[in-house]
This record gives structure tokens, C-alpha cells and sequence, in this order.
């Protein structure tokens, strides 16, 4: 029997406030995106600052070490902040925890732009250090934003609001990239005026120019914070985990057109059926849920270790449409690799979180995910056996088919993997298992990312392995293609109750943690 305030969520009109909280909740993920992908022109910004070529200004890098430092920093960080913060949600409530992630985002952003020290070394380590800690709080908004969302939306357009929520990462990547031009040109305008080169033809100014771009991450986090701090608990958490049905009726009458009496209990509470109690897992929670746990999990695990890898080193991918001489200064490099990055984020990226968007609810969860698996495998390899023959003529065929890569991955698993854990488990372990499968992505982000960098480093043409890394990524897809056909549900139009199976009669079966 469903609680009326649940079923009255499940039917209710879209409103003013879904659309509020959908914003509210996606700046977390504007910012997450920000903060994650400003790195590729800061990457090279850092390597003419520190590791300079002795001969030729436009012939620097990062060690490999130091690079992959930078980058798997902020991604284990994301890691830990989404089991921790996933637990959390359960424990304290998804609002008591939601500002703090938030919090969290700021002074990590903020301390990026500290790093500050005499030698590189210290400059370099106490950067990977505050990334780690920006990540903790980047990964704890994700389980948070997922669940809050999902548990406000109703079951035919709750799909499309979540989406709505993750589309935001597309206009953070795209603002990280604008953010990188404007800061540039003001630097490169200040720096000619001053004539502050330096004999590698990296300005003066240029230590000063990447802390600002981090730093400005915070903006948006900040201004966020009041608006979180004002969302009621989510009247799902609050039924069904803290058992106070007439709060939950009471939160909702506040910010959706719910009459009280419309919502409100008619019986004696203890006449309605609680939620099963057994642990996360248990053995009757793996009987019910152990399967889902796995395929959300694998599915977000291979997803990016193909999307991040991509992401991340787009400066790489993006070296051969740059025109780079000695001639070339550290701002004019950094603007173009952030504008060829801005184009990719405006013709694939943004669009394809749209078209998520628009037929998430109409097609169903479980059909984009195999799609975009799928053609992402068939983009890789398109990309990777014909390698040569894209390299030579600076071919725009591979960028077109690169772009396409980031279209299929959002309009697929990319944001298909952020929306299923949201909609499949309980409500007392939804933010939890959500923060499982999220930080079992990311760890899938590491390895695809290791795997890339190690691949540019192995070789001095770098063709070769960089080949073999994109026909791996397509095989990679293919896998995720046959984990999400063998074992992920569809969720589409269905209530968060009838996902989660808690009216399975399984209650003879002991609840024992393993």
C-alpha cells in the first residue's frame, strides 16, 4: 500500500519547482565539470612554466608522473567523496549533508589557486593535494544530486529532470573553456603592455593566470550554497527512512501545489507496511539488489574509463590542428586548445546531454545506454585501425568522428549511468549504492586515463600505442554494450517503490551482513 504523499509525487504536474530544483541541483554538477576539465589547458600552461624545453618554448610537457598526479588527484579524490558522501546521504539525510559537499568544492577551488611555494616541487604537490581534496567534495555531489532529484520528480518525467540536473557538467566544461579564453587574453593584453617575457616566451604572469582559473571555480559553488540550504528534505527520505509520513506531507504542501489534504494520511500510520530493514549487503540484499549493484557499477566502470580518458587529454588529441612555433606563447596556446575544447563542448557535448534529455522518458534508459555503448565502439575503432591515414592529412573526418564519441556518450551511458542508480534501490541505501557505482566509475577513469597518458609516453611517434589505446576504448564499449543487454533494468515510468522491490515477500530470509 503507497504512502499518498509518495503517490501524489508519482502523479503530480510538473511545476515551477522541479525546474528550481533541477538548477539548484545541477550547479554542483556545472561546477564538478568546471573544476574537472579546465585541466587540459592548465596542463600545458604547467609545463611551460616548469618544465620548459631548453631550446624550444613549444616543445614542453609535464613529466608523465607529475601529469598523471594532477589527474588521478582529483579523480580519487571524487572517489572517496562519493562513497563517503553516498553514505552519508543515507545516514544523516540527503539536505543534511547536500551544503556541505558545496563547501567543500570552494575551498578546494580556492586552495588550487594557493599552491604556492619556492620550487616546482612543492608548488606541483601541494596543487595535487588540494585537487584531492576538491575532488572529495566533486564526488560527494554526485549520489546527492541524483537522489534529491529523483525523489522529487514523478515517474514519467523523472528521467528528464535528473538528465536536466547531469546536462549542467556540458555547460561547466563549455564555461571552463571561456573562462581559460577571457583570463588568457586579459593576461597575454597585461603582459604585453608590461613586457613581461620571459626568454621561453611564457609571460610573467602565466603562474599567476591558471591559479586564477581555478579559483574561479568556486564561483558558482558559492552562489549556490543559499539556494541548497532553503530544500526541504526529500519527502521520500523522510517517509521512509526517518518514518515521519506527516512531515513529509507537510514539506511537500510548501513547495509543490499539493493540497494537505490531499496528501495527508487518512489512517493510523502503524496501519502501513515499513520499509524492510536488512543491511546493505546482506543476503537479502544481494538476493534482490546484488545484480543491479553489479551492473550499475560495471556499466559506469567502463563508461569512463572511455570518457575520461577522451576528456582528459584532449590537448593531446587536439596537438595536430594546433599551429605551434617557438613563436607561440603560453596564453596563445592555452586559448586554443580551450577553443578547440568549447567547440567540441558546443557541436557534441551539450547536444548530446539534450537529446538524453528529450527521449530518456519516451525511449527508456536501458535502449540509450546499449546504443551509445555501442556506437561509441564503432566510433573508437573508426578512429583507431584507420590511425595513420587520420594523422597524415590532418584529416577533419577525425575530429568530426572525435566530437561524435562525446555525442554518443551523453546522449548514452554517460548520463544513462548517473540516472539508473538513482531509481533502483531502496530508499535508506538509494544515495549509498548511487555513491558505490559512482566511485567504481571513477576508479574506471583512472585506469582509462593512466592508460592514455602511458600511451602518448611510451613512444616518440606516439601512433602506434596511441592506435592500440583507441582500439582498446572501442572494445571497452563493446563490453559495456553486454554488461547493460546481460543485467541493467529499465527503470522508465515506474515508481521509485516498484523499482526498489520492497514488496518482494522475502521477510523469511534472514537479514545477515556479510
Amino acid at each position: 500500500m503507497a504512502l499518498k504523499v509518495l503517490s501524489a509525487l508519482d502523479t503530480a504536474r510538473t511545476q515551477y519547482y522541479h525546474f528550481k530544483a533541477t538548477i539548484v541541483a545541477g550547479m554542483g554538477l556545472f561546477s564538478d565539470a568546471y573544476s574537472l576539465f579546465c585541466i587540459p589547458p592548465i596542463t600545458n600552461m604547467l609545463g611551460r612554466i616548469y618544465y620548459p624545453h631548453p631550446h624550444h618554448s613549444s616543445q614542453h610537457h609535464l613529466p608523465t608522473n607529475i601529469s598523471l598526479a594532477m589527474i588521478a588527484a582529483s579523480l580519487l579524490g571524487a572517489a572517496a567523496g562519493q562513497l563517503v558522501f553516498g553514505c552519508l546521504g543515507d545516514r544523516m539525510g540527503r539536505r543534511g549533508v547536500y551544503g556541505l559537499s558545496l563547501l567543500i568544492m570552494v575551498a578546494g577551488s580556492l586552495a588550487c589557486g594557493f599552491s604556492a611555494c619556492t620550487t616546482r616541487g612543492c608548488v606541483l604537490g601541494s596543487l595535487a593535494v588540494f585537487r584531492f581534496a576538491l575532488g572529495v567534495g566533486i564526488g560527494g555531489d554526485y549520489p546527492l544530486s541524483a537522489t534529491i532529484m529523483s525523489e522529487f520528480a514523478n515517474r514519467n518525467t523523472r528521467g528528464a529532470f535528473i538528465a536536466g540536473v547531469f546536462s549542467m557538467q556540458g555547460f561547466g566544461i563549455l564555461a571552463s573553456s571561456m573562462v581559460t579564453v577571457v583570463v588568457c587574453k586579459i593576461f597575454a593584453v597585461g603582459s604585453r603592455a608590461g613586457g613581461g617575457l620571459s626568454d621561453q616566451h611564457t609571460p610573467a604572469g602565466a603562474d599567476v593566470a591558471w591559479r586564477v582559473i581555478l579559483m574561479l571555480g568556486a564561483v558558482p559553488a558559492a552562489l549556490t550554497y543559499y539556494w541548497r540550504m532553503l530544500m526541504p528534505e526529500t519527502a521520500r527520505y523522510t517517509a521512509l527512512v526517518e518514518n515521519n509520513v506527516l512531515q513529509a506531507a507537510r514539506d511537500m504542501e510548501k513547495i509543490l501545489d499539493l493540497p494537505l489534504s490531499q496528501i495527508q494520511e487518512d489512517k493510523p500510520l502503524d496501519e502501513y507496511p515499513s520499509s524492510s530493514t536488512f543491511a546493505l549487503l546482506s543476503t537479502r540484499f544481494l538476493r534482490r539488489h546484488g545484480v543491479e549493484l553489479f551492473s550499475c557499477a560495471a556499466t559506469w566502470f567502463l563508461l569512463d574509463v572511455a570518457f575520461y580518458s577522451s576528456n582528459l587529454f584532449q590537448s593531446q588529441i587536439y596537438q595536430q590542428y594546433l599551429t605551434l612555433d617557438d613563436s607561440t606563447d603560453v596564453y596563445e596556446e592555452a586559448i586554443k586548445v580551450a577553443g578547440l575544447q568549447a567547440l567540441i563542448a558546443i557541436s557534441a557535448t551539450i547536444p548530446g546531454y539534450y537529446f538524453t534529455v528529450f527521449f530518456i522518458d519516451r525511449v527508456g534508459r536501458r535502449k540509450i545506454q546499449l546504443m551509445g555503448f555501442t556506437l561509441m565502439g564503432f566510433l573508437y575503432l573508426g578512429l583507431g585501425i584507420p590511425y595513420f591515414f587520420w594523422r597524415k592529412p590532418k584529416h577533419a573526418g577525425f575530429i568530426i568522428l572525435y566530437g561524435l564519441t562525446f555525442f554518443f556518450a551523453n546522449f548514452g551511458p554517460n548520463t544513462t549511468t548517473f540516472i539508473v542508480p538513482a531509481e533502483l534501490f531502496p530508499a535508506r541505501l538509494r544515495s549509498t549504492c548511487h555513491g558505490i557505482s559512482g566511485a567504481t566509475g571513477k576508479i574506471g577513469a583512472v585506469v582509462g586515463a593512466v592508460g592514455i597518458q602511458r600511451a602518448w609516453g611510451s613512444s616518440d611517434s606516439k601512433l602506434k600505442p596511441m592506435r592500440a589505446a583507441l582500439v582498446v576504448l572501442g572494445a571497452v564499449c563493446f563490453l559495456g554494450t553486454v554488461v547493460t543487454y546481460a543485467f541493467t533494468p529499465e527503470t522508465m515510468r515506474r515508481s521509485l517503490e516498484e523499482n526498489e522491490k520492497e514488496r518482494e515477500t522475502e521477510s523469511d530470509v534472514p537479514a545477515v551482513a556479510l
